[in-house]
């Protein structure tokens, strides 16, 4: 249901993709683009870590010219299908597209010992202030994808009014604000396939941290877990929180939402199976904060009929207005 802040969005998916979890996987999945050329640019955090980010500059670009910062979701890095189809995209109208990865992820593996978690803003904002420091004149777009929408709003909420020193706008895909409620739609029998699939992947980055870094906590993750019990065993002691519900509560971006100081776009579709779409419906948000909202899309899913990758069309136009 819209609420009265709520803008819906006149999204048709492809006849034989209305079902929610086929867009979602398809999407996530199905991409015919390799990755534009791209250099590395490596950003040290305070406690020696380094993230990575990859660089794709047009021919044309000068340092006044925009940039768009991509952050990746649960599990995924530079090398996503939106990341890459993105950074193509705005490359080609002039853009610089910079895809950042969060610690361990894509060309940073190995690069950091700690796990990021969903609120990790702080490398997010180490990486943008290394693009100003090389680019002071470069108007930074941020978007973020799916976990990675938590973790722009969570900065840009953060920053306040300040935020306009350092970016231009925010736009988050299927943002999960509430990270406890999603934690709960994850856990649900119908959505067992993307808690398997996430699970496998988060425990495979911590083995692979175990067996590079003799330093690293020996915690010991059996096979299967739901998302809720590897934050409790692993997440919560190793990145300092006191339970798995004060990690959710102290990195949910929804608590802060109201405190951003830059035009931001929220993009939620009702039938994602695991953000829910009334997160947002307590809060009264300045003017501009837009909440826009699709009937159908799935999680980040959004496979057209008129428009096969209909949401990066619509996000190419949200950059350039």
């Amino acid at each position: 249901m819209m609420s009265d802040q709520d803008k819906e969005l006149p999204f048709e998916p492809l006849p034989f993709l209305k079902n929610p979890h086929h867009q979602s996987i398809v999407n996530s999945f199905l991409s015919f683009l390799r990755e534009p050329p791209s250099e590395q640019l490596l950003v040290r955090l305070e406690d020696g870590d380094h993230i990575s980010l990859e660089v794709t500059t047009p021919p044309s670009w000068k340092e006044t010219d925009g940039t768009v910062l991509l952050v990746h979701g649960l599990c995924g890095s530079h090398r996503s299908p939106n990341l890459v189809r993105m950074a193509k995209l705005v490359a080609d109208v002039g853009l610089r597209g910079v895809r950042f990865n969060m610690r361990g992820c894509g060309s940073g593996e190995g690069l950091a010992k700690r796990i990021y978690h969903s609120g990790s803003s702080e490398d997010l904002f180490a990486a943008i202030k290394k693009l100003k420091e090389q680019a002071p004149n470069s108007p930074i777009t941020l978007i973020g994808f799916s976990l990675g929408g938590n973790v722009v709003l969570k900065l840009a909420g953060e920053l306040g009014e300040l935020g306009s020193l350092f970016f231009k706008k925010v736009i988050a895909v299927s943002p999960p604000m509430d990270l406890y409620a999603s934690i709960l739609l994850l856990s649900q029998p119908e959505n067992g396939i993307y808690e398997r699939y996430f699970y496998r992947l988060l425990r495979k980055g911590v083995l692979y941290l175990q067996k590079t870094f003799s330093d690293v906590p020996k915690i010991y993750l059996p096979p299967r877990l739901k998302i809720y019990e590897f934050d409790q065993l692993y997440t919560v002691p190793v990145c300092g929180f006191r339970t798995a519900e004060d990690y959710y509560e102290r990195c949910s971006s929804l608590y802060l939402i109201e405190e951003i100081g830059v035009p931001c776009t929220i993009l939620l579709s009702e039938d994602d199976p695991i953000v829910s779409q009334y997160s947002l419906d307590n809060l009264s948000l300045p003017s501009h904060i837009d909440v826009c909202k699709t009937k159908h899309g799935g999680h980040m899913g959004y496979i057209g009929k008129e428009e096969f990758y209909w949401l990066d069309n619509l996000l190419l136009k949200w950059i350039v207005k």
